[in-house]
């Protein structure tokens, strides 16, 4: 049977469990783009992200011997979600493996969506190291474990995003942006496409970060990253799935590959301007339309807001790593002259009217001529960068720049 077979079929599954979520034009994107920019919003669904149409999917297809079962399954947030959700809709017992690193806002709405029928363990700092505990569980005590993204029937629930948008959009839609973490959404949503609309180009995104899906395809081979930034949780994953990567390197137009700063900045525009609380990876698709600007301009363009499970104590760490990005924060290790007035002559003399220290810590004394201080400013204008560099050559202050220095840079602030 043919995966859009499959589709169809979880769409009746799904019915009045997972949302027809809303497909909604949003009139600043389209502006600023020059393009009918439309947002498929599925952190609308009841479990705030679109992994409960292939939990569901999956779960309930699965013969009665396999229901009486205990459910396993490996997840960073959302499909563990999706899998509590279907479990307490269904009666089944579930036992889900979640990365220690999992914020924590996720991980107690796993337990809520669950109830009685779900018990959460944390293990391992990633994904894969919460799969292989998953896995190895499952084997002792012969339980059934559900794929987050690897899996035909899962693939077949997210691609019921495919039939609504098809459904919901009523001219041609000319270029769908979808997140990539494992690729299951991709090769839900690609397959259909191919068949009922083959001009429509589908550009997967995924984070810098975790280029998975985009270094397999460009070995030809799907392919395990060694190491990746784990800040887009839903979205990052060394490996994405045998068969998603087999679907997605013949359907995917192309992939983008966007920085994390990149995705913090939009995760603050879409709450600022737009009132949508967007989690990182739900944030992707919308952050890539920069880099695709000259080609989508006058056309129709979906973007799927994947997931709002954002967890509200990170609202720093995304503020940080967007002025980072955008060139508004600094860090400097500055070897201040061991004589009075050193401080307030960097303060009246270096910094602008508009530049404020917002991070500064002291060490002790090298020797009796300096002692170094790492410094944090963040500016209104990013181009006033440059005026302060020349302000501490014409000033002589010894300093080293750590932006640019990760290792420095990690070692030095906390």
């Amino acid at each position: 049977m043919e995966l859009l077979d499959k589709v169809y079929q979880a769409k009746e599954r799904i019915r009045g469990i997972a949302m027809h979520t809303p497909l909604m034009k949003n009139e600043n994107l389209s502006e600023e783009f020059s393009a009918q920019v439309w947002l498929k919003r599925e952190d609308l669904q009841p479990v705030r992200s679109y992994k409960l149409r292939g939990a569901y999917n999956k779960i309930v297809s699965l013969s009665n011997k396999d229901k009486s079962k205990v459910i396993v399954c490996a997840s960073a947030g959302n499909h563990a979600q999706g899998v509590a959700y279907a479990c307490y809709k269904l009666n089944i017992q579930a036992t889900i493996f979640m990365p220690v690193t999992t914020p924590l806002q996720k991980t107690k709405q796993v337990k809520l969506f669950g109830k009685d029928k779900v018990e959460v363990v944390l293990k391992g700092d990633t994904f894969e190291e919460a799969f292989e505990e998953a896995n190895r569980f499952c084997h002792e005590i012969d339980a059934v474990f559900i794929h987050p993204f690897d899996d035909k029937k899962v693939m077949a629930g997210q691609g019921t995003i495919a039939l609504e948008l098809l459904e919901d959009h009523h001219r041609p839609i000319d270029y769908l942006f979808v997140p990539i973490g494992g690729g299951g959404l991709a090769a839900g949503v690609s397959s259909v496409f191919k068949k009922l609309s083959p001009h429509t180009k589908i550009i997967g995104v995924e984070p810098a970060g975790a280029p998975s899906m985009s270094n397999s395809i460009k070995k030809g081979v799907n392919t395990t990253l060694k190491n990746i930034d784990k800040f887009v949780d839903g979205a990052a994953v060394k490996r994405v799935g045998d068969k998603t990567f087999e679907i997605c390197k013949d359907s995917l137009e192309d992939i983008i590959l966007v920085p994390e700063g990149k995705i913090c900045t939009t995760i603050l525009r879409l709450y600022n301007e737009e009132a949508i609380v967007a989690e990182p990876a739900g944030a992707l698709t919308i952050a890539a339309l920069d880099f695709y600007k000259e080609k989508i301009k006058g056309k129709n363009v979906v973007c799927v807001i994947s997931g709002g499970n954002n967890d509200i104590s990170r609202t720093e760490e995304i503020k940080e790593r967007s002025l980072l990005y955008e060139g508004l924060k600094h860090y400097f290790l500055v070897q201040f002259p061991q004589r009075p007035g050193a401080l307030k002559e960097f303060v009246n003399d270096i910094l602008g009217p508009n530049d404020d220290i917002t991070y500064f810590q002291f060490s002790k004394k090298n020797n009796r001529e300096s002692g170094p201080a790492v410094v944090g400013i963040e500016l209104k204008n990013q181009g006033d960068f440059h005026k302060i560099e020349e302000q501490l050559k014409h000033r002589k202050f010894n300093y080293q720049y750590l932006n640019d220095n990760a290792d420095l840079f990690t070692a030095l602030i906390s």
